[in-house]
Formats: structure tokens, sequence, C-alpha cells
């Protein structure tokens, strides 16, 4: 079976590294303690996205990172409303910088249009500012 990712804003995040804060606080975690996003709606395609799927976040406008998803957990809302838990693997990985347009929810993205993944050395070095990205990205030195 093919796999198959999604792209998701990260409303409220600045950057990676806050993303990454808030997904070490007890309010974004699966009770193993893995990170996870609540959504109201569950996925249609869900044993693509179980089957090598992540999920990229979109942060400031641009997709940014991505987190391999390790399953979806069902979870019962104050409302009694049923939601999907995308329980992700722990720690964010930098992509290259992709611009994207607000949307609500969360939308599929498949393999061959994700972003590709940062080198590792690439991803230790600090961002480079979302300006500089884009215009590199439009002169053709980067993937936007």
């Amino acid at each position: 079976m093919t796999s198959l990712n999604l792209v998701k804003l990260s409303v409220g995040s600045e950057s990676v590294e806050s993303l990454a804060a808030w997904q070490a606080s007890p309010a974004a975690q699966a009770e193993d303690g893995l990170p996870r996003h609540i959504t109201r709606m569950w996925p249609r395609r869900a044993q693509e996205l179980l089957a090598g799927g992540s999920i990229y976040w979109v942060i400031e406008g641009a997709i940014r990172c991505r987190q391999p998803i390790v399953r979806l957990d069902a979870v019962m809302g104050a409302d009694g409303i049923r939601r999907c838990a995308l329980v992700m693997a722990p720690g964010l990985l930098r992509t290259d910088v992709v611009m994207r347009r607000p949307f609500q929810g969360w939308r599929y993205l498949k393999p061959q249009d994700s972003p590709a993944d940062l080198p590792s050395r690439t991803a230790a070095e600090p961002p480079l500012p979302e300006e500089m990205a884009v215009a590199l990205a439009a002169m053709g030195l980067r993937r936007a």
C-alpha cells in the first residue's frame, strides 16, 4: 500500500521551536507521552496514512517540518463527540520551506508533492529568515 501524508496549519506556532515546546506539554500528549493532535474529522484514508505517512506542519505561512504518524486514536471530547487523535513520533524533522496559503482543517499530501527533508547538518543550523527562503525559492535555488 502506498503511503499518504497530511498537511496541517500549526495555529499559534511562531516557529518550529514553539511547536516543539507545545508538544512537550502534557496537554499535547497521548497517555503514552507521544505528541498528538486532536481533530474533529477521522481521515477516510487512514490506512494510507498509517503506511508510513507524516504530518507536514505549516508554520507562519510555510511548511517547515514534519512528523511521522504512528497511529490514530479515538478520543471523546467533553461534548461527547468522538474525535481523532493523530499520534506522532516524537521530534520534528525540518523540511525545505514551501509556502502554503491558509486553509481550514488538514489536507492530504501525496509523497511526490511533499517537501524534502533537510540534510541533518542543515537541520541543525538556524533556519533561514522566511523572506530569504522565499527569495531563494523564487530564483529556483530552493523549493517553494
